[in-house]
């Protein structure tokens, strides 16, 4: 999905949004040893999570950004300033909190997003059309994800859930979603897992949902009969297979993002679709930060 142009009112939006931050969600999430979750409280940590993605999206991945973005060395968009960060600190690096974010999440609840534009992947997928057809539920749109290299460990990613989650039960989420990236943008290089996900993973009915028309590129490439599970799931990104763990659909036709140079698919997560163990693992632990 391509970076909005800098201006000085999403800065300034920015800022305006923290008192907001440092009122709801200043506690910890989770933690795990050294490691803990939790909101970005001030501009310095936004800013430092953003300086983490630009170190992972442009410098690791080479995905295109505005002068600006590049001139400050940090990935910034216009979502930045109505969005949620979620942070994961390493509290055994010396420093200043800023110093120790190893991880981020950019959480986007739906009544922030109705006031303020919608949804950042309804840029790439029919997402209006899927809040629309369930008005009793409260989604949650989660993007930009990265982690620092020496930190992309299993501890890491339960961490990242397990604030993900508490923050959910925070705020009564009924359904999670967001858009999740296969690495370029030539889908059929991902034939395997991505004929696997629309083959048994495809999300129906209800949940249905695809890809803008003008957009869509078929995830249809290979037949089933011809797929093998174990092949295509070592083929999928650990994100990808986590969110299939826990319960997660996709929805119809991928996305190439020219300026991250990804091919991304769009993951929903209905929160009652967690697997009782799932919800079981994080919920014991995460349910006591989210009061």
């Amino acid at each position: 999905m391509t970076t909005e142009t800098l201006n000085p009112d999403i800065l300034a939006g920015q800022d305006a949004t923290l008192a907001r931050l440092t009122a709801d969600n200043s506690g910890v999430l989770g933690r795990i040893g050294t490691l803990e979750t939790r909101i970005a409280r001030t501009a310095s940590e936004i800013d430092a999570a953003q300086a983490i993605r630009y170190r992972v999206f442009v410098e690791e991945m080479h995905a295109q950004v505005p002068p600006e973005s590049a001139r400050k060395r940090r990935d910034i968009d216009a979502w930045d300033a109505i969005c949620d960060h979620l942070l994961v600190l390493d509290t055994a690096i010396e420093g200043d909190a800023e110093d120790q974010i190893v991880g981020t999440y950019r959480l986007l609840r739906q009544d922030v997003a109705m006031t303020n534009g919608g949804f950042y992947s309804s840029s790439e997928f029919e997402v209006a059309d899927l809040v629309a057809r369930h008005p009793d539920k409260r989604f949650m749109e989660l993007g930009r994800s990265c982690v620092l290299p020496q930190y992309r460990t299993k501890r890491t990613v339960e961490l990242l859930w397990q604030g993900n989650w508490a923050y959910a039960l925070k705020h009564r989420i009924d359904v999670m979603f967001g858009c999740a990236s296969f690495a370029g943008a030539v889908p059929e290089e991902h034939a395997l897992a991505l004929s696997y996900l629309h083959h048994n993973a495809l999300a129906k009915g209800r949940w249905r949902v695809e890809a803008l028309p003008e957009l869509e590129h078929s995830m249809d490439l290979m037949p089933a009969e011809a797929i093998n599970p174990r092949k295509a799931l070592a083929a999928l990104p650990p994100l990808i297979k986590g969110y299939l763990r826990l319960g997660a659909m996709v929805g119809e036709g991928a996305v190439v993002d020219r300026a991250f140079r990804t091919t991304d698919v769009l993951i929903v997560l209905p929160i009652h679709t967690i697997s009782e163990r799932y919800r079981n693992y994080y919920g014991n632990d995460a349910g006591r930060f989210a009061g």
